[in-house]
């Protein structure tokens, strides 16, 4: 991955930061920062995949990854989505070895990044870094047993209303870059399924979808159209990662430079 994104440190004091690191206490971050690089998080850029060692945590800034389940035929559908609100291979530091699904960059970004081994050796010494890891993977967990009721019990309309909501999440502002492929894609459908949706939400003035990108018009209208699964996914993750605090020059500077795969 490309070199050239700033220093965690000045990421944090900008307010660009993960949920995750800004739940840690002063003295349980400063078990990370030494660790910390930044990355540059490419749009179509594969994290991990089936099988993989785990070998490197993420914690994403901005951006968005997704987690996707991949069939024999090569069919993939989205699991999980990730933001600032998560981190990619969290299992690490409890001594997990290998992934069970797909990572994959769907909307460009940066994260903090550091070995698996260094997470998971950072988690033996804190109880406060493993707790809020197990939090976590339990919190992934429900988010991933909501997609696979909401995918076979809801409406493709209210399915599409709750993934933009959740890719709004993850970006800064109201434009999101998506093609109608992609989401069919992520929501498991035909790419003209998800036209006839998106076109009923651009009539009714909640979005507006032009040359791949799609805008934001009015979230609040989105959120009632919306299924349940997305305010119980919201709740869910307020419950671990209340209110972040604003890190900056009172945690830990990360050393070293920026570090590419």
């Amino acid at each position: 991955m490309p070199y050239g994104t700033p220093p965690l440190a000045r990421q944090l004091e900008h307010g660009r930061f993960n949920h995750f690191l800004a739940t840690l206490s002063p003295h349980d971050f400063s078990l990370l920062a030494p660790h910390l690089r930044t990355i540059t998080l490419e749009r179509g850029v594969m994290l991990h995949d089936v099988g993989e060692e785990i070998e490197h945590v993420y914690f994403p800034h901005t951006g968005m990854v997704s987690l996707v389940a991949v069939m024999q035929s090569g069919a993939t559908v989205e699991t999980a989505t990730i933001g600032r609100g998560g981190v990619i291979g969290a299992s690490a530091a409890l001594g997990a070895r290998w992934t069970f699904g797909r990572a994959i960059v769907q909307l460009p970004g940066s994260a903090a990044w550091l070995a698996a081994a260094q997470f998971h050796a950072a988690a033996q010494e804190c109880p406060a870094i493993r707790d809020l890891v197990v939090r976590y993977n339990d919190l992934l967990l429900a988010q991933v047993q909501q997609s696979v009721a909401c995918n076979a019990l809801h409406a493709l309309e209210s399915r599409l209303c709750r993934w933009l909501l959740q890719t709004h999440d993850c970006v800064d502002g109201d434009a999101i870059p998506l093609t109608q492929e992609f989401l069919g894609q992520m929501l498991g459908v035909r790419r003209t399924t998800v036209t006839i949706a998106a076109r009923l939400l651009q009539s009714a003035r909640l979005i507006r979808y032009r040359r791949g990108l799609i805008h934001i018009v009015d979230r609040a209208a989105l959120e009632d159209i919306s299924c349940e699964c997305y305010a119980v996914v919201r709740h869910n993750t307020d419950k671990v990662f209340p209110q972040p605090r604003v890190l900056g020059a009172a945690r830990p500077q990360a050393s070293g430079t920026d570090i590419a795969e």
